[in-house]
């Protein structure tokens, strides 16, 4: 379903590629050129959101999620961090983010911790999104690994146990992904495995493909560190050829 954007000014209409609302419990797939930024908007408040990528030329190469936290020092996304591939490239890098409220600890939801936490019912869970979009893609269940969520935040208590903080449920966020390769990115809306309530009720999204400014040399995700030089120094040169 394609609606307007008027909740998102700063994007110029003429450089929009796609413009979609995700209702809650359902699922997308789809490419994003190198160059080019997704760009998930909290629309209502969300109860988490669950993301996977792959290099959409060779799927083979996918989300890494334990490097892209220990390259980067941090469980938690925010503005100008990357997310790594499993070959220590970059997939995406986190242009704009209002939101600094994503978790790379969790997992995602299934059938066993949707019947737990909301008894017998047809509740969709991420997992099972996750198996379908790959199916559409000629991957399988062998393909999936583990998944950011975004808008969550989990907090790691001193005895170990884990926190949902419910402040990060706040309408009008939004995160910006731009493609560092062609990536094949799989949203499922579906409640963060930790989120407290017990009534089923994941709120709409917004998904919005645009053409993007191309980097510039200072461009803050790709100078931030060392190590991200060298990520994007490998990355780079999958496309140096074009």
């Amino acid at each position: 379903m394609t609606t307007t954007i008027a909740s998102q000014q700063e994007i110029d209409a003429n450089l929009v590629l796609l413009n979609e609302k995700l209702p809650g419990g359902d699922y997308w797939h789809g490419i994003i050129k190198r160059g080019n930024t997704l760009r998930i908007t909290d629309s209502a408040g969300s109860h988490g959101v669950s993301l996977v990528l792959y290099n959409a030329d060779n799927p083979i190469e996918r989300l890494n999620v334990a490097d892209t936290a220990k390259i980067q020092f941090n469980a938690f996304l925010k503005q100008g961090m990357v997310m790594y591939s499993d070959m220590g490239r970059i997939l995406c890098s986190i242009t704009s983010d209002t939101s600094g409220c994503h978790d790379l600890i969790c997992g995602c939801s299934n059938a066993a911790s949707n019947t737990a936490k909301y008894g017998d019912g047809d509740f969709n869970n991420s997992r099972n999104n996750f198996l379908k979009a790959l199916g559409k893609r000629g991957l399988s269940r062998k393909d999936l690994m583990p998944n950011i969520n975004l808008f969550s935040r989990v907090h790691v208590l001193p005895d170990g146990n884990l926190q949902y903080d419910r402040s990060c449920e706040q309408a009008g966020n939004y995160i910006d992904l731009r493609a560092e390769m062609n990536v094949l990115a799989i949203v499922s809306n579906c409640p963060h495995v930790l989120h407290p309530s017990t009534e089923y009720k994941p709120q709409p999204i917004q998904l919005t493909i645009w053409k993007s400014p191309a980097p510039t040399a200072d461009d803050v995700c790709r100078t931030a560190n060392p190590e991200v030089v060298r990520g994007f120094i490998n990355t780079d040169a999958l496309f140096a050829q074009d």
